[in-house]
């Protein structure tokens, strides 16, 4: 071995090391987790939050078509009372229509529940939605049920909504309402399920 060489190499392997050292040191300490070792627990919430988001989709679908149910019936209650159509062309209102009025509320507390995923808001929506949108629309069957029945029998219609029989009218907005209305519950049913999980598993961590 030559003189001088063998005693520098080591020297120099220090100093190589000592840099290395000094730039991860400036590159500060890597954040826990980016090592790839938390990749099954974002692969098992990820589809948490995919399911999430369906959900709202669905249940935002089903609160455009009840305003656009809601809207129907509001705008018949209204014309009736304020009489900017005679009877004979929009008739008086059913009484099931009045409390139906309030299904707005469920669809506005839904709303307000699901940009932060506030389950109060939701199990309150679910309650009332049963109580102002499915309520309702049961009493509605049983009320226009007589009326239904002659019509189909002698069909003899007694109230009109633009020349259509009031009663179809209705029946055919209400089979389309309970439908939205049980969407609704049911969507909101897995939603709720969906964030107990999810809060569930931040309590886990």
């Amino acid at each position: 071995m030559l003189p001088g060489i063998g005693s520098s190499f080591p020297v120099t392997l220090k100093k190589e090391r000592k840099q290395e050292a000094v730039m991860t040191s400036r590159a500060g300490p890597r954040a826990a987790g980016t090592d790839g070792s938390d990749f099954k627990h974002r692969e098992k919430v990820a589809p948490q939050y995919q399911m999430s988001a369906s959900l709202k989709s669905e249940i935002k679908k089903l609160t455009v078509v009840h305003l656009v149910i809601w809207l129907l019936i509001a705008s018949q209650v209204t014309i009736a009372h304020f009489k900017l159509y005679s009877h004979d062309v929009v008739a008086m209102p059913y009484q099931w229509e009045y409390p139906y009025l309030l299904s707005l509320l469920p669809s506005l507390l839904s709303s307000l529940a699901m940009p932060k995923n506030n389950i109060s808001y939701l199990v309150i929506s679910m309650i009332s939605a049963g109580l102002f949108s499915v309520a309702p629309l049961i009493f509605g069957a049983m009320e226009m049920f007589p009326v239904a029945q002659q019509l189909y029998r002698h069909g003899k219609a007694y109230r009109f909504i633009f020349g259509f029989s009031a009663v179809s009218v209705m029946y055919l907005l209400m089979v389309i309402a309970i439908q939205v209305h049980a969407g609704q519950i049911y969507y909101s049913k897995k939603l709720l399920d969906a964030w107990f999980d999810s809060t569930q598993e931040k309590k886990k961590k």
